[in-house]
């Protein structure tokens, strides 16, 4: 968790309601998976994001997309991500048994 010490209290606070999101819609084995397969790509899937930007951002709010190409650029807020995701789920699954 020393890593994430350079992520702001309200970068976390995003990334943990995107972990959320997808836990919720139940993706976060496939999400968990692709993370850490690309999490040494992350610059390049950012800068990817940035290219699609004005196509994605005409069906969800701009800012917080960019702010979301400009997280996950680092790959320490990647794996910030994924514990987040694995850490709710397991939260979740404690709830369900």
């Amino acid at each position: 968790m020393a890593e994430s010490l350079s992520i702001t209290q309200s970068d976390r606070h995003l990334i943990s309601t995107l972990a959320e999101k997808v836990v919720n819609h139940g993706m976060a084995v496939p999400a968990i998976f692709f993370l850490d397969m690309m999490k040494y790509l992350s610059f390049f899937g950012g800068q990817l994001m940035v290219f699609f930007g004005p196509i994605i951002t005409a069906f969800v709010a701009s800012q917080s997309y960019y702010k979301f190409a400009e997280l996950l650029e680092d790959r320490n807020n990647v794996e910030f991500l994924l514990t987040e995701i694995e850490r709710i789920e397991i939260k979740s699954n404690k709830k369900r048994h």
